[in-house]
This record gives C-alpha cells, structure tokens and sequence, in this order.
C-alpha cells in the first residue's frame, strides 16, 4: 500500500528517549514525512546505534542539550518522573516558540511542572497515546504503532491554541484517533483503564505458586500478559497517580467482595448476574 505523505508540521523535532514509544514517534514521523530532521537521545549507546543503522532517527546522541537547541519540537518519552525531571531543566535551552510534547502514562504532575518551569516563550501540550505493548525497548518500534488508536490530549487554560492544533494534527496524521481532556479526568480514567489492571496483572501473578506456572494456559497468559511491563514504569506510574490508583483499587476491592459473598453463600443466580454485567462491558470495548 503507498504511503501517504502529509505537510510537513515540523523542520526539527527532538525525541528524548528513543523506546518503544519514542522510537515509534521517530519512526511515523519519518514515514509520514512530517519532520524534516528527526533527532533521538538516549544514554544506552546500543540504542543509538540501533535506532541510526535502522534509520528511526536521522541523528543520535546521548547529550540531550545539544540535541534539543534549535529543535521546532521536542517529545519527552521516558518514564513519567523522568519526565518531570526534564521539564525542571530543559527550559533554557529550548528557543522561542519550541512546543514540548510529552507521551506520559500520568498528566497532572506532569502538565502543573510544565506549566511551572517552562520559560513562557515555550508551549507545553500534554499527550498520551493509548497504544504500545508490555515489550520494552527500541527494537519493538513500529511506523504503524499509533493506527486506529487513541491518543489523549490534556490542555488546560494555559495551553496555547495553536500549538494544541498542531500537535492534534501531528497524532492525527501518525494514525491515531484524537480526543482532549483534562490532565485530572486523564488521570481519573487511566487510572480504571490501565493504572489498576497492571497492578491486578501483576497481583495476580505473584498469587500464584511458582511451582503451578507450568500449568498455566492461554486464558492465564492472556490475562497476566501485561505482567510482563517494566516495573519501574509502573511504580512511576502508581507514586504519581496514587490518589486515583487507591481509589479504584477501593472499588475493585468492593467487587471482589462481592463475589466473595456469592461464592460463601453458593448464591448462583447472583454470581451469574454479576459475570453477565462484567461481560457485557467487555463485550462493549471497541
């Protein structure tokens, strides 16, 4: 199928960090033709190396300074409290009407440090597309990553306008289906939708003697499969957005309970109800 090409949005566009997500940003980027100059930062040499004889960026370096000036946009892809590290120091060194992208799993803390530290002449729009795998690294990268899936916008008052636009074009035109929300209803729902079901996977795992995991079937892979995502993201991800995460946790703590009770008192009919309830929902996911 040929590609199709769209206007080009950006002369220079910076990644910091070139993983699973970054590299399949730098990898959209240059297939759709939406960048001129594509530039990945990595402290892994391995990964700059990989990401240049694969030609998923245009340049590699591990200096993130020289790598950001002069940029048009720089995307910060890396764990969420690295992010906010970044956002803390980057600013200086970015030139007038640079916009920073983040693709963070959390928005809150991460859009109020932005809006803090980032010299005024800097526009700061906050994304996060719903796309990616429990595989970590930038040899999982894919051009196609981003199709049909979507990507969450979080601008609040302070976002300008136009940046917004442009950085809604920029998702649209990688594939991905654009919807805008605040960064605490961001929050909110990811927590329901991704937050608390990593943490399940991985309880659910852990539950389970080492010795019965031979035993395991396709249903227990399917289930646990995101059990496999790197750690350290996810307890970023909790330590930021614990407020939302112990609330539903409350809330799957009540159902669960709920089929305790059931299953205490043999009470069939409402087991079932409560199972027919669930599937109807997991019936209605797109």
């Amino acid at each position: 199928m040929k590609t199709q090409h769209h206007p080009l949005l950006f002369k220079k566009v910076t990644i910091i960090g070139i993983g699973l997500l970054g590299g399949s940003i730098g990898m959209a980027l240059k297939k759709n033709r939406l960048a001129r100059e594509v530039v990945g930062v990595s402290r892994r040499q391995a990964t700059l190396g990989y990401s240049l004889k694969k030609k998923i960026v245009d340049k590699a370096s591990s200096n993130i300074v020289k790598s950001v000036q002069g940029a048009d946009l720089v995307i910060l892809a890396t764990p969420v409290q690295t992010i906010v590290t970044l956002l803390a120091n980057i600013g200086k060194h970015l030139k007038r009407g640079c916009i920073v992208m983040d693709v963070g799993s959390t928005k809150t803390s991460i859009v109020e440090v932005a809006e803090k530290s980032l010299p005024p002449h800097v526009f700061f729009v906050g994304t996060h597309p719903l796309a990616g795998s429990e595989k970590k690294g930038v040899e999982f990268s894919s051009p196609d990553l981003f199709n049909k899936s979507f990507c969450v916008v979080t601008p609040t008052d302070k976002t300008n306008k136009q940046s917004k636009e442009k950085i809604e074009a920029l998702w649209s035109h990688m594939g991905s289906i654009v919807q805008s929300v605040s960064p605490d209803e961001h929050d909110k729902i990811l927590a329901f939708t991704s937050h608390v079901p990593h943490l399940l996977a991985y309880a659910m795992i852990d539950a389970i003697p080492g010795k019965y995991l031979e035993y395991g079937s396709t249903g227990l892979k399917d289930t646990t499969r995101i059990a496999g995502s790197n750690p350290q993201l996810w307890n970023d991800v909790c330590m930021e957005n614990s407020k939302n995460v112990l609330s539903v946790l409350d809330e799957v703590v009540k159902v669960l309970s709920g089929y305790r009770k059931a299953v205490t008192s043999k009470d069939e009919a409402v087991l079932i109800d409560q199972f027919k309830r669930a599937k109807s929902k997991r019936d209605g996911i797109r």
